[in-house]
């Protein structure tokens, strides 16, 4: 039986901008997703050209996702978009989530899920509304070592989780580059645009989601210290905070876009009553295991090691040796949501697609430090800001 591949348009993406083609490469790498519409940019001609140096036809390339939306809907089933892809900066995650969903169309969304918490309340509503599926390209999730980490917590390999250690150092913002042209600086560092955080929101939601996603808990409360670093800059390029889990352990997080030098180095160590786990993003292909009285054990990707879990080894396409990276991450979460879209839910079972939940947590982070940072009290409790939110939406209705 020939299985047809899921439709998918994308919304953002046109020429100039970097990360719609990392997009447009994850979801075609597995065979299983083909891009069929799109409205890349505002610019008519930017879009155009865009569509057209992708091979799709004039009349799928839309001015607006609100005519696309429109005109896709509209179409006979078997041709039509089955879920969209958003890349565009975060103010407009939620305008065309909520398009999307209202017109019975799955939506996967470039991180943060939303502007912030507020919105992030009002998303998760409208998702359980629509019976729609919904996934958040949280890209270090996808990696097969994360996938693993988080199986031999939940299995306790390593016991209870005791303290967490995880950073996100970049380099790239310690000059003013937003002064000189360069367009993802320019949006990242305006606060219409990018939301309450700067390195907080681009960079420190990826620090907290994969402390949360690899354990399996939730950050509870925080005290930070949040500041902007290059004169003028107006949203924070360098964070620091200390955190508390639901479930007892406690954790430092740093996230930097000043570390000059500094590349791309999210790493994490996760340390409970019987070892240590260790990751690093720069070496994705390696997990390090420290144990009590016992050698430094190293696990190592590949498809064929029946060491790894099933989450793991259905995260790896070569065998061990030939090194996959942020591409194939990428499309591990464009490979389950596919699944997810086609009705095979085991994807899910073997490795939660990031989500709403996440995408919720994630703003409730933010928000979170930046309240903290800006006031006197020791310790903010992120539920007592969630649940404020979700009643903020009750009483607007």
């Amino acid at each position: 039986m020939i299985r047809a591949r899921i439709r998918m348009g994308m919304v953002g993406g046109g020429e100039g901008a970097f990360i719609g083609d990392i997009h447009r490469m994850a979801a075609r790498l597995d065979g299983q997703i083909e891009l069929v519409c799109g409205a890349f940019s505002r610019d008519a001609e930017n879009c155009r050209r865009t569509a057209a140096s992708l091979g799709l036809a004039p009349e799928r390339a839309y001015e607006s996702y609100e005519a696309m939306f429109v005109a896709e809907a509209a179409l006979p089933a078997d041709v039509r978009m089955q879920f969209v892809a958003i890349v565009t900066p975060n103010h407009l995650h939620l305008p065309v989530a909520l398009a999307a969903l209202k017109h019975g169309f799955h939506v996967m969304s470039d991180k943060p899920a939303t502007l912030n918490l507020a919105e992030a309340v009002t998303l998760e509503a409208a998702i359980k509304a629509s019976g729609c599926h919904y996934g958040l390209t949280h890209t270090y999730l996808g990696y097969p070592l994360v996938r693993q980490a988080r199986d031999m917590i939940a299995a306790g390999e390593i016991g209870a989780v005791r303290r967490i250690s995880v950073e996100y150092p970049q380099g790239w913002l310690s000059a003013p580059l937003e002064g000189s042209g360069n367009k993802q600086a320019d949006w990242r560092t305006d606060p219409a645009r990018a939301g309450l955080g700067g390195a907080l929101g681009d960079i420190g939601t990826h620090a907290s989601s994969l402390a949360e996603y690899i354990t399996g808990d939730r950050i509870s409360h925080v005290c930070a210290d949040l500041r902007a670093v290059v004169p003028g800059r107006r949203l924070d390029d360098d964070v620091a905070v200390l955190f508390q889990m639901e479930q007892g352990a406690h954790g430092s997080l740093m996230a930097s876009q000043i570390s000059a030098g500094e590349e791309n180095g999210l790493w994490i160590r996760i340390s409970g009553e019987k070892g240590t786990l260790e990751w690093h993003q720069m070496a994705p292909n390696e997990l390090i295991l420290r144990r009590p009285g016992a050698p430094v054990a190293t696990y190592h990707a590949g498809a064929e090691f029946e060491y790894l879990t099933l989450a793991a080894r259905r995260a790896c396409r070569t065998p061990s040796g030939h090194p996959e990276g942020y591409i194939e991450a990428f499309a591990n979460l464009y490979r389950d949501f596919a699944s997810i879209v086609r009705g095979d839910k085991r994807a899910l079972d073997d490795a939660p697609l990031p989500g709403i939940e996440l995408g919720l947590s994630a703003m409730a982070f933010v928000e979170a430090v930046v309240k903290n940072a800006a006031g006197d009290e020791k310790w903010t409790d992120i539920g007592a800001l969630v649940t404020a939110a979700r009643r903020g939406q009750e009483t607007d209705r």
